[in-house]
């Protein structure tokens, strides 16, 4: 199965600013340019899942408005961004150093800013990732985030047995904004 991880435009929220799960909206311009140049791409008949925060769903829906052959998106809360919990809508540079530092420690339990850890979104994502295989379809298009795209090419990378994730072991290319990347899963 193909598993296109197509990710939001660019959001309208200030540079240098932890939006995680904090529900923001993307710029309309550019979302309908992803829209736009990622259409030629899945097969008729794609299943279309989204995270059901707003700059996702934008594109999603203007995916499936280019694209009617497509599957109607589908929202799924597992494919939301990490949680940030008091460290969303905050400057990243305002952040304590010593707060990067606990994460950087225990990046596989601690809850940085006490919304998520790192592996509780690798859980929600393999989940996800599980349940897509099981559709048995030749296509399945994810419009997410990037620490969704991360999660799933950590997955993949380590066949989801690594109990123990270290920050080095975290991939850290992402496409762009509107941009996407094609795994063969």
């Amino acid at each position: 199965m193909k598993l296109w991880l197509l990710r939001h435009a660019q959001v309208q929220v200030p540079a240098g600013v932890c939006y995680g799960v904090s529900d923001v909206l993307a710029c309309e311009q550019s979302t309908q340019k992803a829209a736009a140049a990622f259409a030629v791409f899945p097969q008729p008949g794609s299943v279309i899942w989204s995270s059901p925060l707003s700059r996702a769903w934008q594109l999603s829906q203007a995916l499936h408005g280019r694209r009617a052959d497509l599957s109607v998106p589908r929202a799924d809360a597992r494919l939301c961004e990490m949680n940030f919990g008091i460290w969303e809508m905050q400057a990243w540079d305002a952040i304590a150093r010593t707060a990067f530092d606990a994460w950087m420690a225990d990046f596989t339990h601690h809850r940085f800013g006490g919304g998520e850890s790192t592996h509780e979104v690798i859980c929600r994502v393999g989940q996800a990732l599980d349940d897509a295989r099981a559709l048995n379809v030749p296509e399945v298009v994810w419009v997410t985030h990037a620490g969704v795209i991360k999660a799933v090419q950590y997955l993949l990378a380590t066949g989801g047995n690594e109990l123990m994730i270290r920050p080095d072991q975290w991939p850290q290319d992402a496409p762009a904004y509107g941009g996407w990347m094609a795994l063969e899963i």
